[in-house]
């Protein structure tokens, strides 16, 4: 019983971190503009691995998709990789996990066969997991030292103006932070990864049970003979011999072999 609950807890959670995957890869809000500096704006931006937005304070919305794929940067694409093979694995893990429930029978299919595609499983739903991390945690690096160059040139930018007679002004330039689908990804991964680890340790309850005594088959070869019966002929000729020497009267004479 409990290695069916640990199973399938184990599935319903990657089913829901595989579905947070796919949500965090199609959402919009990778990078959000950073307002610290600047509150009050009438245009907020806003992007994702797929399009770039615009959102206005009357309401209207504007998103526009990347139209090209060698201008952008590798790093970028990379994350874009990354997330794509998480849904795969994922997707691939939930139908093989299917398949290995042990409230399901399909055929003749042994516990030892689950015990296999359960283990198969966890391995895809743990890769999956990792895969989403690593995607976000490396947009996450970008946006950081982009974050960081660009309030460095502001701060420059201030200075040089500040030389001009324009003392302490700084230069507005637009800077990104963290959006709200770096959060999902991160969540969705270890979600997954968890549902992984809990699919391995059901394994291991699905595995048959070894008895103690084990059986040992014999197999008679044919090239050979099975049984030696040298010894026992020789001694039935002894014996045979034997009897031939009593005579009638019931006295026996010694033979050769009494002397052995």
């Amino acid at each position: 019983m409990a290695v069916t609950l640990c199973q399938a807890a184990g599935f319903f959670i990657s089913l829901v971190g595989v579905a947070g995957i796919i949500a965090a890869t199609g959402m919009n809000q990778w990078s959000t503009q950073d307002l610290y500096n600047n509150p009050v704006t009438a245009v907020f931006n806003y992007q994702g691995l797929w399009q770039t937005c615009v959102k206005q304070t009357s309401g209207f919305t504007e998103c526009r998709a990347y139209f090209t794929i060698l201008g952008l940067p590798a790093m970028f694409q990379a994350v874009r990789a990354l997330m794509i093979v998480g849904i795969v694995l994922g997707g691939i893990g939930l139908l093989v996990a299917i398949f290995s429930m042990k409230c399901i029978r399909i055929g003749s299919m042994e516990d030892s066969a689950k015990a296999n595609i359960t283990l198969t499983s966890g391995i895809m739903f743990i890769l999956a997991g990792l895969c989403s991390i690593i995607g976000v945690s490396v947009f996450a690096n970008m946006l950081v030292t982009n974050f960081w160059m660009t309030t460095a040139n502001m701060y420059t930018g201030g200075a040089i103006s500040g030389m001009g007679g324009m003392g302490g002004l700084q230069t507005l330039q637009t800077r990104y932070t963290f959006g709200a689908a770096l959060f999902v990804g991160w969540v969705a991964g270890g979600l997954t990864m968890i549902g992984g680890v809990m699919m391995c340790i059901a394994c291991r309850g699905l595995m048959p049970e070894e008895s103690n005594y084990k059986a040992v088959s014999y197999h008679v070869s044919t090239k050979t003979p099975a049984y030696k019966t040298s010894a026992y002929d020789e001694k039935s000729k002894k014996s045979i011999y034997n009897e031939s020497r009593r005579s009638e009267d019931g006295k026996s004479y010694p033979s050769k072999y009494d002397y052995v």
